[in-house]
């Protein structure tokens, strides 16, 4: 059995309780050592086998991965964040799919949550906004034109941009031309959940000012919208004493 698991964003302890136990048990483990904390190794056994995906192309990932899964032993692939956002794993599956090997994913936190963690922050405030847009900018892996920063910035929502911190300027620019104003609040934050971790409040008119300022050109996530200011939003109706649930009556 291969076990896909999310180390989390960061910070050794926000990796799941189902994730550390799988670490635990693993045979093998092989994790992305780009982004993935080393700390989290410490849970592994004596005798485990750990490769690093990050000296590693898909071919020599899965040889490992279907000789270990084929010779009874249980494997651990261990993802940064949350496996299913920008984690590459499908294709991993559909191999595993194509050996006929038993696979499952156990999630982890994504570094949007991190961040917000870090700011303590709400994505989704009544009145201000109620929706969360995830997206990045196109690299060197292509974006479809019509999910564009353009076209998600004309929701005026809330978005978590990824894999975009060394692309500011043209971030910047292309959020004003979807339609957010100079002013709207943003934030950077810098390898959130970490002991090394940075984050800064600024505009959308500020976003390369501040990233260039602070040396930030990767391992961030970019955050815009209403909601970073705090401010101008209605009361959950959730706690409202004059709202009914099925658990309360309205006094």
């Amino acid at each position: 059995m291969v076990h896909f698991v999310g180390a989390g964003c960061g910070a050794a302890d926000l990796i799941t309780v189902r994730g550390m136990r799988l670490l635990q048990q693993a045979d093998v483990i092989i994790y992305a050592g780009s982004l993935v904390n080393p700390e989290l190794l410490e849970y592994a056994k004596e005798d485990c086998e750990i490769y690093n995906s990050a000296t590693m192309n898909l071919e020599e990932v899965m040889e490992v991965m279907i000789s270990a899964s084929q010779a009874g032993k249980m494997v651990v692939r261990l993802h940064t964040g949350e496996p299913s956002i920008y984690g590459a794993v499908q294709e991993q599956m559909h191999i595993l799919d194509e050996k006929h090997i038993p696979y499952e994913s156990c999630p982890g936190v994504s570094a949007c949550f991190g961040a917000a963690a870090s700011l303590n922050l709400e994505y989704t405030l009544p009145e201000v906004s109620q929706s969360l847009i995830i997206t990045r900018m196109e690299g060197r892996t292509s974006v479809p034109k019509k999910e564009s920063i353009e076209s998600f910035a004309a929701h005026q929502a809330t978005m978590a941009i990824y894999l975009s911190s060394g692309m500011l300027e043209e971030l910047q620019k292309r959020l004003i031309a979807g339609g957010y104003a100079e002013n709207t609040p943003a934030a950077i934050v810098y390898k959130a959940s970490w002991p090394e971790e940075q984050k800064f409040i600024c505009t959308v008119g500020t976003l390369a000012q501040t990233g260039a300022e602070n040396n930030i050109k990767n391992l961030a996530v970019i955050l815009v919208g209403d909601v970073i200011a705090k401010s101008g939003y209605a009361l959950s109706k959730l706690y409202d004493k004059d709202f009914e649930t099925g658990f309360r009556k309205p006094k």
